[in-house]
């Protein structure tokens, strides 16, 4: 099958509402996470351009719908990508809340789809059913979630979900709600993706594997009758030289012992999320081979769940990597950096003029102090490149 190239991208950023910090896997460096230090990441994401922000989910994070919903009134475009739970939540529920957040948000509402892959978090919530039996859940719970989203009175009976006369009396501002993210690498997810969501996203592995389940989703979604489009989870390390990059990723394990690395990995071991145990062995927990593909280094994921890959270089080579995802037909990339608010800065400044981004922020000229110049020199005059410019 022909992969079906992006043309152009959008680009989210993460809310790191489970910590953040300038190194992995120590409290060194650490950052106080509060609504005023989240509402920083967020507004500068929306100055900046991004397409949106993740918000994670799980008993590690604070709630996403009570952050995005802070956080909406604070921003002007950015948009929010919040979990519902299959099996946590009821699907009318979630319809309910999907609805007004949609609402309340001026439409900035995009709506990630979290099955869960890790048994012991799952018995903590009250979850106990096996990994394809989550999926099951899911694929159910969907079915009705996307027909209350599209205004239809439900009578449902499943054989996990059963629902009478659900409806929702006030509907959401987009039109049979908002788009549908979703990741999974097993079969059972593969059936999800193709049958249900919108957009399918695969946590950052080398293009060639990331190729392979691309074609996959591709091929069930073509069968279904359905188009699907694809995004990727990535950490980023952008520096002005290569050399600076990989200093900084060197940097970032630097306090990182191997009791911790060992307690980290343990954790990865009991969960049944196959994506989480195709990012373990990228790196088998070791340090000394991390590169595991150009520019695609596995260390994050010694110490942090689920995404745990970072495209690590200068602007133009990290935008070359990049564009090779696209090509394969990615058009949506959610990244991260730590700390959060920096990086947003960095990797947005460095970074976006190569790439071809579906938005872009408009940058008005201005005759008075709003730049992009720098500073005025000596109280006198703009530096040179603005001068020239003008």
């Amino acid at each position: 099958m022909t992969a079906q190239a992006a043309e152009t991208a959008n680009v989210l950023w993460f809310l790191p509402t489970h910590g953040d910090g300038r190194y992995l896997g120590t409290s060194k460096g650490g950052r106080h996470v509060d609504l005023g230090y989240l509402r920083q990441v967020a507004q500068a994401a929306d100055q900046l351009g991004y397409y949106g922000v993740l918000l994670p989910t799980g008993r590690s994070c604070e709630d996403s719908w009570v952050v995005a919903s802070a956080l909406a009134p604070l921003t002007e475009k950015l948009r929010f990508l919040v979990a519902v739970r299959p099996g946590l939540q009821s699907p009318t529920l979630a319809a309910r809340m999907t609805a007004t957040l949609d609402r309340i948000s001026g439409g900035r509402l995009l709506i990630n789809v979290v099955t869960g892959g890790d048994p012991a978090e799952n018995a903590g919530d009250g979850i106990f059913l096996n990994h394809d039996e989550r999926y099951a859940v899911t694929r159910e719970f969907l079915d009705v979630y996307k027909r209350l989203l599209a205004g239809e009175t439900v009578r449902y009976e499943g054989e996990h979900i059963r629902i009478e006369d659900g409806r929702l009396l006030f509907p959401s501002q987009q039109e049979n709600g908002p788009p549908l993210y979703f990741g999974g690498s097993s079969p059972a997810a593969t059936d999800v993706a193709a049958n249900t969501i919108h957009k399918y996203l695969t946590w950052g592995e080398p293009p060639a594997a990331v190729a392979e389940k691309v074609a996959v989703v591709r091929a069930a979604a073509e069968k279904a009758g359905r188009e699907v489009s694809f995004g990727i989870r990535l950490h980023v390390i952008v520096r002005e030289t290569n050399e600076e990059a990989w200093a900084a990723a060197d940097k970032l394990i630097s306090h990182l012992d191997d009791d911790t690395i060992a307690a980290a990995q343990k954790v990865y071991a009991r969960m049944d999320s196959v994506g989480q145990q195709r990012m373990a062995a990228l790196h088998g927990g070791r340090r000394d081979k991390l590169e595991v593909s150009p520019n695609l280094w596995a260390g994050v994921g010694l110490v942090r769940g689920g995404a745990g890959t970072a495209l690590v270089g200068d602007p133009e080579t990290v935008a070359a990597r990049m564009k090779e995802y696209m090509a394969i037909g990615i058009d949506t990339f959610i990244l991260s950096g730590y700390p959060h608010l920096e990086e947003a800065y960095r990797f947005a400044e460095l970074t976006f003029p190569h790439l071809p981004l579906a938005t872009r922020t408009e940058q008005v000229e201005t005759t008075v102090n709003m730049g992009p110049f720098g500073e005025t020199i000596a109280n006198d005059s703009r530096p040179a490149l603005r001068v020239s410019q003008s």
